[in-house]
């Protein structure tokens, strides 16, 4: 049985097609103004990539922000379930789960079965995901991939006091007018957002095994700025960004077979 899951993001829209429970095609690209669009594009992409046609896919499940825009989906899922049943499959022992992307942060606590026990999201403030990151590269005229790099060249512990991702730029450029040092300014703005994922975290119970997906889980001193708060080890799969989405092809098998 052939069917496919969609995460339509903030930023980026990624498709998942599978088949008898393996992932055989899956594309990604930003959303862009018309998410319908991109969505379609996307899945478009990800069934060449399988070498599957629309007529061959039993059932397609949409997640995300913006989920409801996804035309080619017959229905939805919660990212809270897409994120447990994909890190179900991609990691098994995982109890507790970080889906950090471009504007929105979840801690995601499940159980051995993949069902989720509890979840906590921040979707009001983009100090709690990676949107929160880019603003501080721009004003720090670097690119968040090189973030991670800077956040190990770091030599001094400085805090971030500013929650509100505003305030927290003018924090940032009072900092480099004083001649901090950008590797130390880097590590303060990833220690602030990690601080904010850690307080979701302990909100819904840090349960081993712990992993990280979505686009943040890419950075590594976002990670490590965790796991030096909770003294835990974060797992991260391969192609983070896919997990929700191969949550909602899972999600989709499953409502085909209960037919």
């Amino acid at each position: 049985m052939i069917t496919a899951g969609i995460d339509s993001g903030a930023k980026n829209v990624k498709a998942v097609i599978m088949k008898d429970g393996r992932v055989v095609g899956k594309a990604m690209a930003p959303a862009g103004l018309d998410t319908k669009a991109a969505a379609e594009n996307v899945y478009n992409e990800a069934l060449k990539a399988a070498g599957a046609e629309k007529k061959d896919v039993r059932k397609v499940l949409a997640t995300g922000v913006g989920r409801k825009s996804c035309d080619c989906a017959q229905g939805e899922v919660t990212e809270a379930d897409a994120d447990a049943k994909g890190i179900r499959f991609v990691m098994p022992n995982v109890r507790t789960v970080i889906d950090v992307g471009a504007e929105e942060g979840r801690a995601v606590r499940i159980n051995q079965h993949g069902d989720v026990v509890d979840f906590v999201i921040n979707e009001k403030c983009a100090a709690g995901a990676g949107a929160f990151v880019e603003a501080m590269a721009r004003a720090l005229e670097t690119e968040v991939e090189k973030m991670g790099d800077l956040y190990d060249r770091s030599t001094k512990e400085i805090d971030m006091n500013a929650q509100c991702a505003v305030f927290a730029e003018s924090e940032l450029v009072s900092l480099i007018h004083s001649q901090t040092a950008k590797a130390d300014i880097a590590r303060a703005v990833l220690n602030a957002i990690g601080d904010r994922i850690v307080s979701m975290m302990r909100r819904v119970g840090v349960e081993k095994d712990v992993a990280a997906i979505g686009g943040m889980a890419l950075n590594g001193g976002f990670i490590k700025a965790i796991e030096r708060e909770l003294n835990i080890t974060i797992g991260v799969p391969a192609d983070p960004q896919y997990v929700s989405a191969i949550g909602a092809a899972i999600a989709a098998a499953e409502q085909r077979m209960e037919v």
